[in-house]
């Protein structure tokens, strides 16, 4: 078994994991740590478990708003199509500048408290 350490929110974690899944490991790691950054990003300190939570809402309603709009299969064409692919990221960067301004509200809601 590896063991790779990733580094998310300026903290170090060391993770186990299967031979050979470690640049995957290193990959997801990256993308919390994106997530991190854009909720921290001009906010009070927040605790570690609340940013955690606050990742994991993020990511959950990305999740479930990809199950409500499934991209077509790589064997449909308009998944090459560039009309459809400038509209789809788009669409996607609106709804992650929309998560992001409404978990910074609530990072802030929650650092009055």
């Amino acid at each position: 078994m590896a063991q790779v350490t990733i580094t998310i929110n300026s903290r170090e974690y060391a993770i186990a994991c299967e031979d050979g899944q470690e640049f995957r490991i290193m990959q997801l790691a990256n993308i919390l740590d994106e997530k991190a950054k854009l909720l921290t990003d001009g906010a009070n300190q927040i605790s570690e478990s609340m940013l955690l939570a606050m990742i994991g809402l993020l990511l959950a309603d990305e999740l479930s708003e990809l199950k409500k709009n499934p991209i077509p299969s790589e064997s449909s064409k308009s998944l090459f199509d560039k009309e459809f692919l400038a509209k789809s990221d788009a669409e996607m960067a609106e709804i992650i500048n929309n998560l992001g301004n409404r978990l910074k509200v609530l990072a802030k809601e929650i650092n009055l408290l």
